[in-house]
């Protein structure tokens, strides 16, 4: 008996295709692939930023802060203030006193300078709520009229001495000048020099800062 198979009983070779009919195309898998991979990732940047906002507010505190009781050119001021506040940025930010300046922030030139308790310092190196009672005299209260009335001396001698040109540093050099004299370390030119070194006048008018100074203390 032959088992030769006829070609009819034979199966048809199958025809070899790159994917399955049911299957995506390689273009499709890719496009699809991307997409979602850009959902996730948009997900992660819309959702991350979010939750890590959430644990650290949570976690964060507040910065430590104190209630300061001071007065400033004679009026009384009690005032809640972060700690590192230093005493300029009381003044010029809190007590809208910018007569004080801002110049080095780090005590090297004097334009910043204040009397505190009848002594000079540079106020932005003074943390403010060490300053609990102490009495402060800014150039906005150096004048005995006010702002509309009669100058300080010292003032009055700066205008008569043309003792300053841009005027940046001339609030601090003042204030300076005004403790120079109530220290009384007026005794020469040199001696006032040297006991206002530490204010700095870009413009160079120091030989007619020590006539103001020199002409203030002994009434010229």
């Amino acid at each position: 008996m032959s088992t030769e198979l006829t070609e009819s009983a034979v199966s048809p070779p199958t025809t070899p295709s790159a994917e399955p009919a049911s299957a995506p195309s390689r273009r499709t898998f890719i496009a699809t692939t991307t997409a979602a991979g850009g959902a996730v990732v948009t997900g992660g940047l819309m959702t991350g930023p979010a939750a890590l906002a959430a644990e650290t507010g949570a976690a964060a505190k507040a910065p430590p802060s104190s209630r300061v009781s001071l007065t400033v050119n004679g009026k009384r001021h009690t005032v809640t203030v972060d700690n590192r506040t230093s005493l300029l940025d009381l003044l010029r930010e809190h007590l809208d006193l910018p007569g004080s300046k801002k110049g080095c922030n780090a005590g090297a030139c004097g334009a910043c300078t204040v009397l505190v308790d009848g002594r000079r310092v540079n106020s932005c190196l003074t943390l403010a709520v060490r300053l609990e009672g102490a009495e402060i005299t800014t150039i906005e209260g150096l004048a005995p009229g006010g702002e509309d009335g009669e100058l300080h001396p010292l003032q009055k001698a700066f205008i008569d001495e043309d003792a300053f040109q841009c005027g940046y540093c001339t609030p601090g050099q003042i204030m300076s000048g005004v403790g120079c004299i109530q220290e009384g370390h007026t005794g020469s030119a040199d001696e006032i020099r040297e006991w206002m070194s530490g204010n700095i006048c870009r413009c160079g008018c120091y030989v007619k800062i020590v006539r103001a100074v020199e002409q203030t203390a002994h009434g010229k």
